[in-house]
């Protein structure tokens, strides 16, 4: 509907019978589309990048603060781990992973021991296994890389592009609506000001 108003814009210039409020209805379906088509992907473009450049920044610290670390595996634990070692893994491999109490040493070379869950298929005692610690040894979470940061980035800026262009048709919608009322309400108007001659011409009267 809002391309048909466009186009129709060059038709109604110079057309006698087009109303005013037809050429207004058209003006605001151009702005519109022209939102739609420039401002939107700017915007969806822009929030892409700032996105990107904020998981960047979150990648480069969460690498600097968290380590690969060797873990010996004590024994098979029954409850579950603080901390889902591989997040995307878990995901496909959930009944895969085993939580198991493993000990491993902290950067500052303290003992610590633990609950952690692993995908690897060594889990008896005295296997070793990767975990991932922070800076004071305690388990984390994978750190985010790069191209998983970049996938979020481009799903915000399109999701971004898409909001915009549903509120710009939405906003479209309510001025045209608004339009149509005010229109209706002149032709109430004209209407109760010749309704009551309706019928009296040549009468005599």
């Amino acid at each position: 509907m809002t391309v048909r108003a466009v186009l129709g814009i060059r038709r109604w210039r110079r057309n006698p019978v087009c109303r005013a409020t037809d050429r207004h209805e058209a003006w605001v379906a151009l702005v519109a589309l022209l939102l739609m088509l420039l401002v939107a992907p700017v915007l969806g473009w822009k929030a892409g990048s700032l996105t990107d450049d904020a998981l960047q920044r979150t990648v480069r610290a969460q690498h600097e603060q968290r380590h690969l670390t060797a873990a010996v595996v004590v024994r098979a634990s029954s409850g579950r781990s603080r901390f889902a070692q591989d997040p995307e893994a878990a995901v496909t491999e959930g009944s895969m992973r085993t939580s198991v109490v493993a000990d491993w040493l902290a950067p500052d070379g303290t003992a610590r021991t633990g609950t952690v869950s692993t995908a690897s298929t060594g889990t008896a005692p005295g296997a070793r296994i990767r975990i991932w610690t922070d800076d004071r040894g305690n388990t984390a979470m994978r750190p985010m890389d790069t191209s998983t940061a970049h996938t979020h980035a481009v799903l915000a800026g399109i999701g971004v592009a898409l909001l915009a262009g549903g509120l710009t048709e939405t906003a479209r919608r309510l001025v045209v609506w608004r339009m149509m009322q005010r229109r209706y309400a002149r032709l109430d108007r004209a209407w109760a000001e010749v309704g009551p001659d309706w019928g009296r011409t040549g009468t005599g009267s």
